[in-house]
């Protein structure tokens, strides 16, 4: 029904700056949130009892103090659990209550249910619990030592690494340690849940993955899916921290509402939050590379080994995608890949923004910073050499070809544009004049593939209904979080029906409305369900080219649709005339849309395949000033060029580049995770878990979208901007990296672990200075 050219014309009309959809409501406070939901009549609400041994059997019990406490309704234990009592998104290994054997400290073992909040978190300090001791793993190192996994190792191989080290100019080997991070969404963990006739739930939850909630709450219930609505308008933040781990409160509610066929809201604390929840995972890795005098790589061998926690959750995908991102940017030609999940007793770790994408990736950035201190060489001059190629060197390891390198011609503008080779000899001026302060600047690449590794996630539906006064509604299978999903959608549909995006509304995520979704993750979500909305509004718009055809004689390749009209050859009319006149005429105005990505392949067990539609490129310049005697430094500027292909809103694009920068450069630098040697997460709450504030970020930061339009058929050619700018902020790790090399005049590689703290980088700078006497 519509030519390239109108096609092309449609994807050229994107790219406009449209605001948030809930700006507004934002700025207003009056964006409602699932707190915000008026409470129904007899509401009540949850604290939950936590584990304080990291492991051990439970002895004994005795929870009486907690069920006489003032205004405790129930006390609910795993027995009160109807039907499974499990909540892994994957493996079953995931308890929603603890029954008799605990695996970390914060772990729930039972809930109070009380007339207030404030009832039921007095009531659950009340509980006597006895505990027997077992041994605890807890960290990494002690867990791979163990043969600790929660699932079998991985093996990646391409070519013969062992014999090419051999027959290297050069070899290196090294270790690097990259910490975890909390996500710190700023809307904390909820589920409210509400009995309904015959034997249904409505679940209201902060979630990116309403289906999934649906289904588990069925599970723990014993009853059918289609028994539980989950509706989702807004969350606060989500970052991956409530992709699967929103379900142990999503069923813990349930469980409550269902026995006393009340309303139940669980509402977590910051403390209880961050105790209970896993984080981004931490990764050891032990790498060795062989690589020739110009620092072009021949070999590399690595060993990743990732801090899973007590349980599997999404780790098996996190660490596979960190396989398939170790590549960065670069081209391997032999490699050995061997990747562990290794089981300790802490939090569960999960999804986190890049989804083990930037673990893998900050690994190969370490190594071609070392190689080129080695060789003696700016590090930007051997990450340039060993890029991929365009029509050679341009198969990853994992076999998928890359058709759409640009990573050449972007950092290319990048340098000029930052005037990165003249600021290269200012530092180098100012370090040689200063003792005390060093600067250090450094640039780094990336390059991120896009979609879910499992094949079937990638598929997405949309409902589009036209009004008879010319407004449209959209509902579709993707989740708000702030990332402006809802806004973009709505834009590809009025794009599509030729009228103001201000027509269009987006309504709530619903399980009812839009069956069997995906999680929105893996930067999927403007792709699939932007497609999806775009398949149903074409349906109805090629409706009404049909009809106008046949009622007015017009002919179809002369019929648009713009500016909130109907156009064809000598005639017109308004977009609302002409829905109330296909209304009078029995035209369906409403339509469902479906989309699935094609061309995707993963064999998991070879671990090869084309597991990404398209990848995405982008590259950052940032410049550090360190100071040596106290390990403090600040960001001076930051030059950020990313590929976001034809962007639907570079508004909101920028936005995302931005916060990813700063969230990112937050996990590498100040955010770190810390455990007791009781296995108690020391650093739950902001007294003592320091996220970027706006002091930290830079007075000089410049952020642009490079012009490129996708070669794939994306939504209007634009490409994923949610998890790749993820890593732009190694170059603010290096930078530091640099400025603590430069004491040694850049001969030895300081051993900088992240995150970079004040105390890991006078750790570096110990390290320098006695290796450089």
């Amino acid at each position: 029904m519509e030519d390239r050219n109108t096609q092309q014309a449609r994807e050229t009309a994107a790219g406009k700056a449209v605001a948030h959809e809930s700006a507004a409501l934002h700025v207003a406070g009056e964006a409602t949130y699932v707190d915000d939901i008026p409470e129904l009549a007899g509401t009540c609400h949850i604290a939950l009892g936590l584990s304080s041994e990291a492991h051990a059997t439970i002895k004994s019990i005795n929870l009486d103090a907690v069920r006489t406490a003032p205004g405790v309704v129930a006390v609910l234990t795993a027995a009160d659990i109807p039907a499974t009592n499990d909540c892994g998104p994957i493996i079953h290994d995931d308890p929603i209550l603890a029954d008799g054997l605990v695996q970390f400290v914060g772990q729930p073992i039972f809930a109070a249910v009380a007339t207030s909040f404030e009832a039921a978190r007095k009531a659950v300090g009340l509980a006597e619990i006895d505990y027997e001791a077992l041994p605890a793993v807890l960290d990494v190192a002690t867990g791979k030592s163990q043969k600790s996994w929660v699932l079998p190792p991985m093996q990646l191989r391409r070519g013969d690494a062992e014999q090419a080290l051999k027959s290297a100019t050069h070899r290196l080997q090294g270790e690097i340690s990259i910490g975890g991070q909390e996500q710190f969404y700023l809307e904390g963990q909820i589920s409210y849940v509400a009995p309904k006739e015959d034997g249904c739930f409505h679940l209201w939850c902060s979630t990116q993955h309403p289906s999934e909630m649906q289904q588990v709450v069925a599970h723990a219930l014993g009853i059918d899916f289609n028994q539980v609505v989950v509706e989702m308008r807004r969350m606060g933040g989500g970052f991956g921290g409530k992709e699967s781990q929103s379900a142990i409160f999503a069923c813990i509610a349930a469980v409550a509402a269902y026995r006393l066929q009340r309303p139940v809201k669980l509402r977590l604390d910051r403390d209880d939050d961050m105790s209970i929840t896993g984080k981004r995972h931490g990764f050891e890795f032990a790498y060795e590379v062989g690589y020739d005098d110009s620092g072009l790589i021949q070999a590399v061998k690595v060993e990743m080994a990732a801090q899973a926690g007590f349980s599997a959750d999404l780790t098996g995908p996190v660490v596979t995608r960190a396989v398939c991102h170790f590549d960065n940017a670069y081209y391997l030609g032999d490699v050995a890949i061997d990747a562990y999940s290794v089981k300790t007793n802490t939090q569960s770790n999960t999804a986190f923004r890049g989804f083990g994408g930037p673990q893998g990736a900050i690994a190969i950035e370490y190594i071609i910073d070392n190689i080129a201190r080695e060789r003696g060489l700016d590090p930007q001059v051997v990450r340039k050499r060993n890029f991929y190629g365009v029509d050679e060197r341009n198969t990853t390891p994992y076999g998928q070809t890359v058709k759409d390198n640009v990573i050449h011609e972007l950092v290319s503008e990048l340098e000029t544009s930052s005037d990165y080779d003249a600021r290269r000899e200012a530092i180098a001026q100012f370090n040689r004049e200063n003792q005390v302060l060093r600067k250090g600047l450094s640039l780094t690449p990336l390059k991120f593939g896009i979609s879910f590794n499992v094949v079937h996630f990638n598929q997405a539906g949309a409902l589009v209904h036209i009004y008879t006064d010319g407004t449209v509604l959209v509902n579709h299978g993707g989740t708000e979080m702030g990332q402006g999903l809802h806004t973009k959608v709505s834009q590809v549909v009025a794009l599509e029906l030729g009228i103001d995006v201000e027509s269009v509304r987006a309504t709530a995520n619903d399980t009812s409305k839009v069956a069997n979704t995906s999680a929105t993750a893996a930067s999927t979500g403007s792709d699939l369900n932007g497609k999806a909305a775009q398949d149903a509004a074409r349906q109805i718009r090629n409706r009404l080219t049909r009809f106008i055809a046949e009622e007015h004689g017009a002919n179809l390749a002369e019929i648009e649709f713009a500016e909130n009209r109907v156009s064809w050859g000598s005639g017109q009319m308004s977009f609302q005339e002409l829905v109330v006149e296909a209304y009078q005429n029995r035209v369906q105005l409403w339509s469902d849309g479906f989309y699935k990505t094609p061309g995707l392949s993963w064999d998991r067990d070879a671990m090869q395949g084309s597991p990404f539609y398209y990848f995405a490129y982008g590259a950052a310049v940032s410049e550090v000033v360190v100071d040596t005697l106290t390990g403090e430094w600040k960001l001076l500027q930051a030059d950020i060029l990313h590929d976001a292909g034809n962007s639907i809103n570079p508004a909101i694009d920028i936005g995302q580049v931005e916060g990813a920068y700063i969230q990112g450069m937050g996990w590498l630098t100040s955010e770190e995770l810390c455990w007791n040697d009781k296995g108690r997460l020391t650093t739950h709450a902001p007294s003592t878990y320091k996220i970027p504030t706006i002091s930290d970020c830079p007075q000089k930061f410049t952020t642009r979208l490079y012009q490129n339009h996708n070669v794939e058929d994306t939504i209007l050619r634009s490409k994923a901007v949610g998890e790749p700018p993820l890593l732009l902020p190694f170059s603010v790790f290096f930078a530091i990296r640099d400025a603590i090399a430069s004491l040694a005049d850049n001969r030895i590689n300081p051993p900088l672990r992240a995150p970079a703290t004040p105390e890991a980088i006078l750790d570096a700078i110990d390290a320098v200075r006695e290796k450089a006497q």
